[in-house]
């Protein structure tokens, strides 16, 4: 049993609650424990798993968030950004699944979070748990 952190970005309440019920179902049926802990926005999801990853109680990380498009520049920033910093992290061998939505409405949201639909939240959890299981493949 490994234990994991799931760090979400709450911005959107209804759509993180179904990625995390996704993501905690995919833990607890592979056997795993988790905690959640939330951040401010999507930009600091990479932030906080590299502190959590650094105190040495962690196995695995789930990052969950949701970016909807807006008017601005700024939703490229934030999708693009995030996703650096989780494969950044990645690179330097963190077992991290990326639920992070980027989406152009609501609607594509809700489809990807409810675990009845893509189950994103889910997928992410399975992805954390494959890179855990390919680090320790690989003796890390």
């Amino acid at each position: 049993m490994a234990k994991f952190l799931i760090v979400e970005a709450r911005f959107y309440d209804h759509l993180n609650d179904l990625l995390i019920e996704g993501a905690g179902a995919a833990l607890e049926e592979a056997g795993h424990k988790y905690d959640v802990v939330t951040v401010p926005g999507a930009l600091e999801i990479p932030g906080a798993i590299a502190l959590a990853a650094e105190s040495g109680r962690y196995d695995g990380f789930v990052a969950i968030g949701v970016v909807i498009r807006g008017e601005t520049y700024h939703f490229e920033v934030v999708s693009n950004e995030s996703a650096r910093g989780l494969m950044a992290l990645g690179m330097d061998g963190i077992a991290i699944g990326n639920g992070i939505l980027t989406v152009e409405n609501e609607a594509q949201a809700l489809t990807r979070a409810r675990r009845t639909e893509k189950d994103k939240g889910g997928e992410a959890a399975k992805a954390a748990i494959a890179m855990l299981r390919l680090r320790e493949q690989f003796g890390g």
